[in-house]
């Protein structure tokens, strides 16, 4: 009798115990999954990049806010009128029921409530729309690698207050490095210089981990003082902070000689003799001039943190050059100005004002992944 071969693609597949637990565990698996996605909203994970002169947000890998750190509050029931943007134009122009606060002092908080108010203020701008159901926040926050005990404990209690339920800490050298693209656990030897608002950081960084920095407190708020105390001395005039911020932006310059010069500024302030307002015009060489000694201080502080550096890693910093980010790295000629005095190559960073917040924001991805993040 013919007997016909078997269909091997309709043989009916037997299940071995082994397979029989499988196919039970695989369905609560998948519902664990559905569950987990339920919840997804009920958590948000958020990077903050916490500056002396901005705030950066990032969720769901979006830059989602970018406002300067200052909130105004009305003096007669305390209650905050604004936050940022519109708190930054109303700074300079109050009247006695109004006063504007930046929080944050050389890069740590110097006034608590502002500081709580102005993160609830900015996480609420990344839901505008949601009233109320205030979902449990999961933050990672930069902060100066000079910052002690008791700073670290003010930033982590701030955001606490501010709703937050899991916070880890990051320094900003590393957030930086990882921000402009370095692999920092690789056994390589890279310098970090972090020019912020309040505090400039210079860091030697490979396995992970600082091998040695500097952290001083001459940055971007001291240039800008540094302009306003140059226009009383030297043009007998008196300007608002935002008129010394907008000329250090405008003509800020590192070197006495650029190449490509920026046009002179005009400059509206008050005559200090007659008391009237004024215009006067500034060039960039006198901005430089202005801005020469604080420049100095963080000449100084790179050329302290390369004699601290292992030769090893002094080795690999020759090939590598040293990284410029922060919002100083914009300043004209400063990174030939390091170059000039390091005799090494300077690179700056793509986006020099966002690369530590988008490092913090790959450290939320790898909160398990990288050991220097602390919790």
């Amino acid at each position: 009798m013919f007997k016909r071969p078997l269909n091997i693609s309709v043989m009916k597949k037997v299940s071995t115990p082994e397979v029989l637990v499988l196919e039970a565990v695989e369905p609560i698996k998948a519902n664990k999954r559905n569950k987990m996605g339920l919840f997804d909203f009920l958590t948000q994970e958020i990077a903050i990049d916490l500056g002396t002169a901005n705030t950066l947000i990032i969720h769901n890998d979006k830059v989602v806010v970018d406002e300067p750190s200052i909130v105004a509050i009305d003096r007669t029931n305390g209650k905050v009128l604004a936050v940022g943007k519109q708190a930054m134009m109303m700074h300079g122009k109050t009247h006695e029921n109004i006063k504007t606060i930046r929080p944050l002092k050389d890069g740590v908080i110097a006034d608590f409530d502002a500081a709580e108010h102005m993160i609830r203020g900015m996480i609420k701008m990344i839901n505008p729309n949601r009233r109320f159901f205030q979902p449990s926040l999961k933050m990672v926050i930069c902060i100066p690698s000079g910052i002690t005990e008791v700073e670290k404990r003010a930033v982590r209690d701030s955001a606490e207050h501010a709703g937050a339920k899991e916070v880890y800490l990051i320094h900003e050298p590393m957030a930086a490095a990882i921000g402009i693209g370095i692999d920092v656990e690789e056994p390589m030897g890279n310098m970090i210089i972090d020019i912020g608002g309040g505090t400039s950081e210079i860091a030697v960084i490979a396995l992970g981990g600082i091998v040695c920095d500097q952290s001083i407190r001459v940055a971007g708020d001291g240039f800008t003082s540094d302009i306003w105390d140059y226009m009383r001395r030297q043009h007998n005039i008196l300007i608002g902070e935002r008129s010394a911020e907008m000329i250090k932006i405008e003509v800020g310059s590192a070197l006495p000689e650029l190449d490509n010069a920026p046009n002179d500024y005009a400059v509206h302030g008050r005559d200090l003799m007659t008391g009237i307002p004024k215009e006067i015009t500034v060039s960039y060489s006198e901005i430089a001039h202005a801005l020469d000694k604080s420049i100095s201080k963080i000449e100084e502080a790179i050329l302290k943190a390369l004699e601290m550096t292992p030769p090893e890693l002094s080795a690999d910093i020759y090939r590598t050059g040293i990284y410029l980010t922060g919002g100083g790295a914009l300043l004209r000629g400063l990174d030939k100005r390091i170059a000039m005095k390091t005799k090494l190559p300077v690179h700056v960073a793509e986006d020099p004002l966002r690369a530590v917040v988008r490092g913090t924001g790959i450290a939320l991805k790898n909160i398990d992944r990288f050991k220097f993040l602390i919790p």
